[in-house]
């Protein structure tokens, strides 16, 4: 049979790309993926949920005079924020004398919707490369408010305050497993037709790992590549025992897409993961 020949211009053609994020932020990846050929089958992981109690923010927003600096983490955060300054009929001007920080371009893009522009935008978009950032800027002065996910890591909190400054960590919102919508995804990895699974980040990564046994996902890892969005969400799909195959050099949406297109357009079809690392 004659080999397939790819247009280049639609490296994922004839691919099938799970993606993972929760159904509201999934729209984006997918259509920058199906712009290049893929099929994709989204599968939410999480789902994204009001915190446990609004009162810790409320308090935080209560007493936003107070801050110097406010964190953003994610868009998640900002669209929260803004859930609840529109429920208590705040504006987000209320922000306005506070300096602005932001994990990644894409949360200073929501930001930047609700009149906000973002001070500190680091080179490297995690907390690592957030906190590095602000290193020459928070001061033992400072009062931050970190509004962000109900449990994530305390990398950037802990070093905040180390720098001497005074961190109010609100939670809101929280993320929790999705649990509809398994089957079709159980059933699509059984058959063998899924090329690739994206991951961008850690709770994706961790709850869709969690849908399948450790049987299950030896069984189905050696012909599908994993794409994580940077090095963090790889290491929580290293604890699953799923290798990161594709991760782009900057850790963002399209940055993904396009690293899944680069890998695929060098592996033959057919191939399953024998020119596995693209990272």
């Amino acid at each position: 049979m004659a080999d397939v020949q790819m247009n280049p211009l639609r490296p994922l053609d004839g691919r099938t790309i799970v993606v993972t994020r929760a159904a509201a932020q999934a729209q984006r990846l997918t259509q920058l993926l199906e712009a290049v050929g893929a099929r994709v089958l989204e599968a939410p992981a999480i789902v994204i949920t009001p915190p446990p109690s609004w009162k810790p923010l409320d308090a935080a927003l209560d007493a936003l005079g107070t801050f110097t600096w406010v964190v953003f983490t994610s868009v998640n955060g900002v669209a929260m924020l803004d859930r609840r300054l529109t429920a208590r009929g705040l504006a987000w001007s209320a922000l306005g004398n506070r300096r602005i920080a932001a994990i990644g371009p894409a949360t200073a893009d929501a930001l930047a919707e609700h009149g906000l522009r973002a001070d500190v935008v680091p080179g490297e978009y995690r907390a690592e490369g957030l906190l590095e950032r602000l290193r020459s800027l928070i001061t033992p002065a400072d009062r931050v408010l970190l509004p962000r996910a109900a449990q994530t890591r305390d990398v950037l909190l802990t070093g905040l305050r180390r720098l001497g400054a005074e961190v109010t960590e609100v939670p809101a919102y929280a993320t929790r497993r999705a649990e509809t919508g398994t089957a079709r995804l159980r059933e699509a990895l059984a058959a063998g037709t899924i090329d690739a699974v994206t991951f961008t980040s850690s709770s994706t990564a961790r709850n869709f790992a969690e849908l399948f046994t450790e049987d299950e996902r030896r069984g189905w890892l050696r012909r599908v590549t994993v794409a994580c969005i940077g090095p963090i969400t790889a290491a929580t799909a290293a604890e699953y025992g799923l290798t990161t195959d594709v991760m782009p050099g900057e850790y963002t949406i399209p940055a993904l897409a396009r690293a899944l297109a680069d890998h695929f357009a060098r592996v033959p079809r057919g191939s399953g993961r024998q020119a596995r690392r693209s990272v």
